[in-house]
């Protein structure tokens, strides 16, 4: 067979809603909370008896935002600078022949939410609205290899970003009570520094915003410090 149809069971639901401020792996950011809805027929106790004895979970899902661009043979990864090309299969990038993503998350609880079944999860880094195919156990014995090679990408991404607020930011996040943890995820998305890689070379000050949950962040950097400037809550 040369095609195959997979059933979407689930959505995520996500602070990320672009593209933009997700972190290039999963886990880097453990205070990103997000849900996993399985919609019927899969909202089903039955469908994960068991799973809340595994910490952590695959999620195979599809990179709904970027399908429709096609695909390419050869990338450029941020993580090269985005100067360096590599083969789209020596790479995590988006651009692939199937539009497909896998990750692992941690699985803090599930629970029922009138007709629908919810999977509670952390450290994700997936945009809000992802379509999610299939579920599994991550196996530490099988999936945890100390001696792998990691190729170009063999630790984990680090930046000197500092990272502060305003005061009026500072006080915007205390006063949340729905998401105490915002100021938190704020700063460990800005020290990732999601910016493009050819922004990253300017020197003049720079001025960015970005949505997470349902509020709109704005903040300026200058060289090595992002800087907090406003944020408010969309309607």
């Amino acid at each position: 067979m040369s095609s195959f149809q997979f059933k979407v069971i689930g959505t995520i639901e996500s602070p990320y809603k672009q593209k933009f401020a997700i972190p290039r792996q999963p886990g880097l950011i453990a205070e990103a909370r997000g849900k996993l809805v399985l919609n019927p027929p899969y909202a089903d106790d039955d469908i994960v008896r068991g799973i809340e004895s595994f910490s952590h979970l695959w999620l195979v899902f599809v990179f709904h935002q970027t399908a429709s661009k096609g695909w390419s043979p050869l990338v450029r990864p941020p993580r090269l600078g985005g100067n360096t090309r590599k083969g789209v299969f020596a790479t995590r990038a988006t651009f692939r022949p199937n539009p497909i993503g896998l990750s692992v998350v941690k699985l803090e609880k599930v629970y029922r939410q009138h007709n629908k079944l919810v999977l509670e999860l952390s450290g994700i880094d997936l945009l809000d609205g992802t379509p999610i195919l299939d579920i599994k156990p991550y196996l530490p014995y099988a999936d945890a290899l100390p001696n792998a090679a990691g190729g170009f990408a063999d630790s984990a991404p680090e930046t000197l970003m500092a990272v502060s607020f305003s005061e009026s930011a500072r006080q915007f996040c205390q006063a949340q009570t729905a998401h105490p943890e915002l100021a938190l995820l704020i700063e460990k998305v800005l020290k990732q520094d999601p910016r493009p890689s050819y922004k990253k070379q300017r020197d003049a000050e720079q001025h960015y915003g970005m949505t997470l949950y349902n509020f709109n962040i704005k903040w300026t950097v200058n060289g090595e410090h992002n800087h907090v400037t406003e944020i408010s809550q969309l309607p």
